[in-house]
């Protein structure tokens, strides 16, 4: 059976600025580096005050990122979220069937979430995301014909707002066979619900991805003591380190990759598309090593550039160095 990954995630619609100094993130209470949920108003104020930033406008949300980078690797993919009846709702499913994904969106009265992602001078970014219709996707909607044809889930921790709609996916694509895969989000999201994930990673998920905030709330401890604690939950723990690199636990092998040399210019969804490499890798059975090296090549290429989506000239150069990866022994 060919592999195939269903992501489930908000369905957003980014908005990316970037704004000339943190002045700003103390005006409006963002704390910096966080994700903040905001209401409709509120998500209406920080749009004004950007305004004349030249904002950025893109389909979005953590899971739909890493998923838009799997299908451009090749992996045959598919997402699952709820959008409004309304401009950004279109542009949101117009992008994903153009982009080869296969869309299971469900459809609300309420409008189309999006994320405002401020990108400081030194590329951190920090998100104030008006969930909308997305807000609205419930345990009711998810069904066991949802994950038929498909081999992988992946799932954002995002979701962990509505937790009978997290466990009620993470459960079900568990008992279908699915290689079930959750990333922990926002080190805030981990804070605010360590226990329930803790049960949840034990009971239903083979790979976890963090970065090294979220990774110390989830655990207390850091690099190698907090993938060696997150490892005893999950089959595959992976740490994300910033311009570290990253550490990997497989089973009882932990290996440790570096960066490529990029110039950063804004880290929105570096994580996310590190994701997408190393679940390319996992797909194509390849060591976690290599896993991680290929994971390390997309997010280096994806800092180099405003928001999240790359030209099929960069993807390009991206499969080409993915390929000698992949033949190297």
């Amino acid at each position: 059976m060919e592999s195939k990954v269903l992501g489930l995630g908000n369905a957003l619609v980014d908005i990316l600025a970037r704004i000339p100094n943190n002045d700003i993130l103390a005006r409006l209470s963002l704390p910096r580096g966080s994700m903040q949920l905001v209401d409709d108003k509120r998500s209406a104020e920080i749009q004004n005050l950007i305004r004349d930033m030249n904002p950025v406008r893109v389909s979005g949300g953590s899971t739909c990122n890493t998923i838009h980078g799997l299908a451009n690797l090749g992996i045959s993919t598919g997402l699952a979220g709820k959008i409004g009846s309304d401009d950004l709702g279109e542009f949101f499913k117009a992008d994903m069937l153009k982009s080869g994904i296969e869309p299971h969106l469900f459809s609300s009265d309420s409008r189309t979430g999006c994320c405002i992602s401020l990108i400081s001078p030194d590329s951190e970014r920090t998100m104030a995301t008006c969930l909308g219709a997305a807000v609205e996707l419930t345990a009711a909607d998810i069904t066991g014909a949802l994950f038929t044809g498909f081999t992988h889930f992946y799932v954002e921790g995002y979701l962990v707002q509505n937790p009978e709609l997290i466990e009620t996916a993470l459960k079900m694509a568990h008992e279908r066979g699915l290689t079930t895969c959750l990333d922990l989000a926002s080190y805030n999201v981990v804070e605010d619900n360590l226990d329930f994930l803790k049960r949840i990673i034990r009971q239903y998920v083979d790979v976890v991805f963090a970065n090294e905030e979220e990774a110390t709330a989830f655990t207390g401890r850091e690099d190698i003591e907090a993938l060696n604690e997150i490892g005893e939950l999950a089959d595959t723990v992976i740490i994300k380190l910033g311009c570290r690199g990253s550490i990997v636990k497989r089973f009882d092998k932990v290996v440790r990759v570096g960066v490529i040399k990029a110039n950063s210019i804004d880290t929105t969804g570096a994580g996310d598309l590190y994701a997408s490499g190393f679940l390319y890798g996992m797909i194509n059975g390849l060591s976690p090593e290599k896993c991680a090296e290929i994971g390390a090549v997309v997010s280096g290429n994806v800092i180099e550039m405003i928001g999240t989506k790359m030209d099929a000239q960069r993807w390009n150069k991206i499969r080409h160095t993915i390929r000698a990866i992949c033949d190297k022994p």
